[in-house]
């Protein structure tokens, strides 16, 4: 049975001219990867037996089965002794049914199922022995086969069971093929490729990517009717570079065909330009290509647009960052330089109310500013009481010369 796994079919480097267009060629004519129309398969189950008898081995054609329904028994003995179900190809039972076992039915017998749409090939093998015995009758595995003890004139069957959709017809479509371009940029993993285009086989169509992409790469429409899948690619740029593969996959037959390409740009050749010397009203021929002076662009086109863009994005990022926090700045510094402000103009202005609630009147000390200083007082007070009893004589007030007049009236 082929390995329904991906199978490397070819590696090719190619190498191209900037400008130009370039063709990676996968094609494939073998009829499992073309729209073929088939509504039968191409499925068939044979029956062989491998015996030995009297020291003679023999190889034996027993049955076959087609899944379009035709069948055959190569041994007019076996006519009416062997048989399979009639519905094999539909349930996947493919066992054979054997009667009136006789000892000559002993021996190796092989269930081959061949898909020869898909190139598979499976085999299951059985080995049959009889006895005349009914208590040596069983059925076990030797490690490699089944083996199955059967009585004398009795009627066996050998399993041979492969429900596998590939060999029924459950499946409900028929044009299960399908094939992918992928692009692995330089440096970049293959697990990481970029898919191009899907195209299958019922006809519909998918592109992926940026829209000049899709422009310039393309499959033809009739990739299934020829077995042609090539990718074309025009206008091929430094940036076109990298392994493009091409992957053909069979759901139906559980195939997947794999072509590698390594592509390569080049700059294109410029000729040299031959100057007669000798003659020299001869002008040399100018170059179609080259442009004036004051009309010539340098544009430098980058190895990998998706790079380009990714480092601008970085760039873009990282100022905008920036612009941020000067913002934060300038808007943190206002606001402490305001408070700093606030601060002293609210500072300067309780110092002038204190400076005013405990201003000195000195208007009341004129008076005294004349006024000859007595050295023969201790202090300012008793000189105040002194002034005082010179200025104003003592009052004596009688407090009980009221109380004195009630009580004699």
């Amino acid at each position: 049975m082929l390995n329904p796994e991906s199978v490397v079919v070819s590696v090719s480097n190619v190498s191209a001219v900037a400008g130009s267009q370039t063709v990676l060629t996968c094609k494939s004519y073998r009829m499992i990867w073309t729209q073929d129309r088939l509504n039968d398969r191409q499925r068939v189950v044979h029956w062989d037996l491998y015996s030995n008898q009297d020291g003679d081995y023999k190889a034996e054609r027993l049955y076959d089965m087609y899944s379009a329904g035709e069948q055959r028994v190569y041994s007019s003995y076996n006519q009416r002794r062997i048989a399979m179900p009639e519905n094999a190809f539909a349930d996947g039972n493919f066992s054979l049914v054997i009667k009136d076992v006789a000892e000559s039915d002993q021996g190796t017998y092989s269930c081959n199922l061949h898909h020869h749409y898909c190139h598979l090939y499976e085999t299951v093998k059985i080995q049959l022995e009889v006895t005349e015995k009914a208590r040596e009758v069983k059925r076990y595995w030797d490690g490699e086969k089944a083996v199955i003890v059967a009585l004398q004139d009795s009627t066996v069957v050998l399993p041979c069971v492969n429900r596998n959709q590939i060999w029924t017809e459950r499946h409900s479509e028929e044009e299960q093929q399908v094939v992918h371009w992928d692009r692995q940029p330089p440096g970049v993993p293959h697990d990481r490729a970029d898919r191009l285009i899907d195209l299958y086989a019922s006809g519909e169509r998918r592109s992926y990517g940026p829209l000049f992409i899709r422009q310039k790469m393309n499959i033809t429409e009739t990739a299934f009717a020829l077995g042609d899948f090539s990718l074309r690619i025009s206008a091929l740029e430094n940036a076109d570079e990298g392994t493009y593969s091409c992957h053909l996959h069979h759901h139906y037959c559980g195939l997947h065909e794999r072509r590698i390409f390594r592509v390569s740009v080049m700059e294109p050749v410029r000729e040299k330009k031959v100057v007669n010397l000798t003659n020299p009203n001869i002008v040399p021929a100018v170059d179609p290509n080259l442009g004036r002076g004051h009309n010539v662009i340098n544009v430098i086109i980058p190895e990998s647009r998706v790079h380009f863009f990714q480092q601008l994005g970085y760039i873009l990022a990282t100022l905008l960052l920036f612009l941020i926090l000067l913002i934060i700045v300038v808007l943190v510094t206002r606001k402490h330089r305001r408070r700093g402000y606030e601060y002293n103009v609210k500072k300067y202005e309780e110092k002038d109310m204190n400076l005013k609630e405990f201003s000195v009147d000195t208007t009341d000390l004129t008076q005294y500013k004349s006024e000859d200083i007595r050295l023969d007082f201790k202090n300012n007070i008793l000189k105040e009481r002194a002034e005082q009893t010179k200025s104003f004589p003592a009052k004596i007030i009688d407090l009980d010369k009221d109380f004195r007049k009630e009580y004699c009236k």
